[in-house]
């Protein structure tokens, strides 16, 4: 079974992998200023966790095949990576899905993939793959500090460039910086949320899986 999670990750992350490079391509094609584009691209937040995703599915797709139990950082990773998808997939589906967001012309098939069947995959996958190892509760504030830095560095740059990757992060709004907290706020109450659940699921006791032998 932990091999078959192994080439269902290879096929995820590749697939998460083609469509980043496919919004990319069709917007580098189409934007005026390519190097505040570049900056612009990978400060979405969708980006950069579908990014760390890609790159913790093709790891873990490699012990999968080598290892019966992954090793302790990797498992913490993943339950970042988890806990990241799970929250992009609320936020779009919930707040962005029909809105036109800064990337020229969004490619609908990546924008698919990006936003719902990679974070179902992953989710799916932490709670089904075999060679998860408990997570201590005390790393779900490890799995907060990424959220609270990229929103930080979001509203900084934001402030100084008048762009904002999400408008529920601009200020220009009617609700000004009260409704841009609030959003941020319930963000962060959320994500803390789906990390608790992430940690919860890794101290099932499922999947089963065999301890690794003992080194003779």
């Amino acid at each position: 079974m932990r091999r078959v999670f192994g080439v269902l990750r290879v096929i995820a992350g590749a697939a998460i992998a083609v469509a980043i490079v496919g919004q990319f391509a069709q917007s580098w094609s189409m934007v005026p200023d390519r190097l505040f584009f570049i900056v612009n691209f990978f400060s979405f937040f969708t980006i950069l966790s579908n990014a760390l995703t890609a790159i913790v599915l093709l790891i873990g797709a490699w012990y999968a095949f080598t290892r019966r139990i992954d090793p302790d950082w990797y498992n913490l990773v993943r339950a970042c990576a988890a806990t990241y998808m799970a929250t992009t997939f609320v936020v779009y589906n919930l707040l962005l899905r029909g809105i036109s967001l800064d990337q020229a012309t969004t490619v609908p098939w990546s924008n698919e993939i990006l936003h719902v069947w990679a974070p179902l995959y992953l989710v799916l996958d932490w709670a089904l793959a075999p060679g998860r190892r408990p997570v201590a509760w005390q790393r779900l504030w490890s799995i907060a500090i990424f959220p609270i830095a990229w929103a930080v560095y979001s509203m900084i740059r934001g402030a100084i460039t008048g762009w904002y990757p999400y408008p529920f992060l601009n200020p220009a709004q009617e609700a000004g910086y009260g409704g841009v907290a609030v959003y941020v706020i319930a963000i962060a109450a959320f994500i803390l949320l789906v990390g608790a659940g992430v940690i919860a699921l890794s101290r099932a006791g499922w999947p089963r899986t065999e301890p690794e032998p003992a080194a003779a």
